[in-house]
């Protein structure tokens, strides 16, 4: 992923024991390892972790340690699975009346439904600062439900995630126990009740401490009528309304990849026609890479630069950017890590417009040559801080 220019994010449900999807349950599945710590939800085959045992919050700490301790991984995702949807359970309550009783028998005084949350909360902070330990580095991600409560903000309506889920997305935003916050936005922009733009603007009031905001989006239904062009829209308005974060986390890759009613032809035709770096995560760190040493030379073939750069082998490199100026506008490639060099034109031919005016009121018909005129080379880290630009001019 990384020789692609790609950052790689391990995704976890933390609590799903075992989904009937996934056929017979395993010898080696923790159902039958640590079966002291799952509970049967109803007759459908889903098994589900006790989130509110202090063991099963080591176990699944553990298991997303073991991926950050020993992957060079750039992420940790969490998906919007804590206590599962009451269709996992048929409309009954999660059977942790066992777990509960020794709460209570141990002195506790929360309420059960601030008992099931505290004890989400407490994992979700832990594994933060497990992560913050061990490699800094390593962005811990959230996609919660899209909804925090109804009424919040007030012309919102439907599923309540704080009070049948037990997550308390607001808090952990509040707090910043994460470095990028994804809430499933899967709604349509004009659906009043669960308005993609009320609800988005409703979180970004909430993200006091400016992390990443990069709403999801449910990219599977392009293949129904419109649901294309309003996935484009959705990246517009996030562009709009968010400018100093302004991503998107679609849902899923497999509908980019089988360009579902057209819409990855809509993305690389419209929003998605340059590539972009990912912004930056200053609270983790803000500390940009040494620019590189660039080498700019004529090639032997006609109208070709050759571009090339040698790194400080002290600041470990992500990605190179190469901008050049051409005519009056300036241009740019992005690199990745490997790449330390590029050949690019020394001017491009552009043929203007049929009725367009030089001087005089007469079409022009000989092309117009942009020449390059100056070059830049920067170093970006993986956490997108850039290096400070050194230009060179090209006679």
């Amino acid at each position: 992923a990384h020789k692609r220019g790609l950052q790689l994010h391990a995704w976890f449900n933390p609590y799903r024991a075992h989904h009937p999807a996934e056929g017979e349950i395993g010898e080696h599945s923790i159902v039958k390892t640590r079966p002291e710590l799952v509970k049967k939800l109803a007759d459908d085959g889903f098994y589900w972790l006790d989130p509110a045992k202090k063991e099963t919050q080591g176990h699944s700490l553990a298991v997303v340690m073991d991926v950050v301790e020993n992957y060079d991984v750039d992420g940790i995702h969490f998906d919007d699975y804590f206590y599962p949807y009451p269709s996992y359970v048929t409309g009954g309550d999660f059977p942790d009346d066992d777990t509960w009783a020794e709460y209570l028998a141990g002195g506790g005084t929360l309420s059960r439904g601030d008992w099931r949350r505290d004890a989400v909360n407490t994992f979700i902070r832990e594994l933060y600062q497990r992560i913050k330990t061990e490699k800094p580095w390593v962005q811990f991600g959230l996609s919660p439900f899209g909804i925090w409560k109804p009424s919040h903000p007030e012309s919102i309506a439907g599923f309540n995630q704080y009070e049948q889920l037990y997550a308390d997305a607001k808090l952990w935003l509040n707090e910043g126990w994460v470095d990028y916050f994804t809430p499933q936005l899967y709604w349509p922009i004009a659906q009043i009740p669960q308005s993609y733009p009320v609800l988005l603007g409703w979180w970004e009031h909430e993200n006091t401490l400016h992390r990443n905001l990069w709403p999801g989006v449910f990219t599977s239904r392009a293949r129904e009528e419109g649901r294309a062009l309003e996935i484009v829209n959705k990246i517009m308005v996030t562009r709009g309304m968010l400018p100093e974060s302004p991503g998107i986390v679609h849902f899923s890759m497999k509908a980019l990849q089988k360009n579902f009613g057209g819409v990855s032809d809509r993305l690389i035709n419209g929003p998605y026609a340059q590539k972009a770096l990912p912004p930056q995560s200053p609270w983790l760190d803000d500390i940009a890479p040494s620019p590189p040493r660039v080498t700019v030379t004529m090639a032997e073939e006609a109208n070709q630069l050759n571009i090339s750069w040698v790194s400080d082998d002290s600041d470990p490199v992500f990605n190179y950017v190469v901008y050049y100026k051409q005519g009056k506008g300036w241009r740019y490639t992005i690199l990745n890590e490997n790449d330390l060099s590029l050949t690019i034109p020394v001017y491009r031919e552009i043929i203007l417009n049929a009725g367009t005016t030089v001087g005089v009121d007469q079409e022009v018909i000989s092309p117009v040559r942009e020449y390059v005129t100056q070059i830049a080379v920067s170093s970006v880290d993986r956490l997108g801080n850039e290096s400070k630009l050194i230009y060179t001019q090209i006679d």
